[in-house]
């Protein structure tokens, strides 16, 4: 029976020289081994410092740009925005079809019913879905007692209501007229047709709730006495020699993204996850539900596309400044928008630098800002949305977000605890805070190890923990765009 390992085949040489036969292998239990062996007695050259394959990976930073951070101290915080000045109705029906009637309801059936709030004599444009237009003064106004509301007119260049769709009518009120010497008398309730209706401001109230937040890193005792050094530089600033503590400063970056990720992706919780936590309303869920939507933006609709997006806003609080957090494509698709423009004198559009262009100078081929009507737009790219591990892994789909238009400055809200308006961000984030507790980004140590002696436990407990929530506010003047 052969002996294992065999070292016969090794012969010692007289002379400090490389052979065939006299090295040891360091890959194998016989002392000589394949080709590869003799390299394998030599040390490895090791690249201390790590590749940043990936470059800066943290996704955080875009509520930075845009808002602010505010402390609060409930579980919940309410806030109040105002609602339209003037008086319209939509979807105003002609009653009963009767156009020689000459009596418009607001509403014609459903459980809610709207308040009428439009007086007699005063004048109104009613506006048909087709383009036909007819002014008329009010001459009735009240409310049935089966809740709709109906108004009577008088048309100031027709008889009657012939000509009009008899129904999906749009009215608001212009003015008003009234005879010499007539008196205002103020309306004795719903059933009075000709009394003066006071209109009482009202506003709309809006409520989010802050989530917990909570991640850990755990290194153990043992592990921690067994130095492994590496050179890092972290996306947070610092460089140098770390061990164990290389996976600590990761966890802390990627807990930072999650602080704004939260906030962005939140949903409030409807359906299973309603019996464990109760969700936050994010970004993404608020612009959806409140804001305006634009699907399938593309550079190949050109302005007109766009127009349509600013016909949009002027329906709504017209900011004249925003911004454009795009990903990659649709960056692209608005640079190739704005460079399409002015297709003469210049045959592939209108010219980058045309007076100060040299041969020598590269080109700029891209738009960091324009103006378009009344608006500016100062454009960037959004890093969330183009990262593989995050939004940017599904792009192009109708699920997938291509980017948001967010309104700069402030804007005027009424602050319950407070009792009077104040003026936030359009974004902003509130924590949970008072004298007592901070918990905008709590870290604590637990365990024996690592200087915390909290526990038993063999090993040292990095806690990371935050409690907040982020205010969409005037979400009206925000748009999602989302692919086809």
């Amino acid at each position: 029976m052969a002996l294992s390992p065999e070292f016969g085949s090794i012969k010692p040489s007289q002379k400090q020289q490389l052979l065939n036969d006299n090295y040891l292998s360091f890959n194998g239990g016989t002392g000589a081994g394949d080709s590869n062996s003799f390299a394998q007695q030599y040390l490895p050259e090791i690249y201390e410092q790590e590749v940043e394959r990936y470059g800066n990976r943290t996704l955080s930073g875009f509520l930075r740009m845009v808002g602010a951070e505010m402390p609060m101290s409930s579980d919940q915080v309410i806030w109040s925005e105002q609602n339209r000045l003037h008086v319209a109705y939509n979807d105003v029906n002609i009653k009963g079809g009767i156009v020689a009637d000459n009596t418009l309801e607001f509403s014609t059936g459903g459980a809610t019913k709207v308040e009428n709030v439009i007086s007699a004599n005063q004048t109104i444009v009613i506006l048909d879905p087709a383009g036909v237009e007819l002014k008329a003064l009010v001459t009735a106004s009240s409310t049935a007692p089966n809740g709709i509301a109906e108004i009577v007119i008088a048309p100031y260049t027709a008889t009657d209501l012939t000509g009009l769709a008899t129904g999906g009518l749009k009215i608001f009120v212009y003015g008003s007229e009234y005879d010499k010497g007539v008196s205002v008398t103020n309306s004795t309730g719903a059933t009075d047709t000709t009394g003066y209706k006071t209109i009482n401001p009202s506003f709309t109230q809006f409520s989010n709730s802050p989530i917990i937040i909570r991640n850990k890193f755990v290194v153990s005792g043992s592990d921690m006495a067994q130095i492994g050094w590496v050179e890092v530089a972290t996306e947070d600033g610092t460089g140098g020699y770390l061990w164990y503590l290389k996976a600590e400063s990761e966890t802390r970056l990627r807990f930072e993204d999650y602080l704004e990720m939260a906030v962005v992706e939140g949903e409030l919780a409807t359906g299973a996850a309603a019996t464990s936590v109760k969700g936050t309303e994010g970004l993404f869920a608020a612009i959806k539900k409140r804001g305006n939507t634009n699907v399938g933006f593309t550079a190949a609709g050109g302005l007109a596309t766009f127009d349509e997006i600013l016909k949009n806003l002027d329906t709504q609080g017209a900011i004249e400044e925003n911004m454009l957090f795009l990903n990659r494509q649709t960056s692209l698709d608005f640079d190739d928008m704005l460079a399409g423009v002015g297709g003469t004198p210049y045959s592939g559009g209108s010219s980058y630098g045309v007076f100060e262009n040299s041969e020598d100078m590269a080109l700029n081929l891209g738009f960091s800002g324009f103006r378009r009507g009344s608006y500016d737009f100062y454009k960037t790219d959004w890093k969330y949305l183009n990262d593989a591990s995050t939004r940017g892994a599904i792009q192009g789909s109708v699920a997938s977000v291509e980017g948001v238009l967010v309104p700069a400055g402030t804007s005027t809200v009424y602050d319950q605890i407070l009792g009077t308006n104040i003026r936030r961000p359009f974004l902003h984030v509130r924590y949970r805070a008072s004298q007592a507790d901070d918990r905008r980004m709590k870290s604590w140590l637990t365990g024996s190890a690592g200087g915390a002696m909290s526990s038993d436990l063999d090993a040292m407990e990095v806690n990371f923990l935050s409690e907040r929530c982020l205010c969409v506010q005037a979400a009206n003047n925000f748009v999602l765009f989302q692919g086809v």
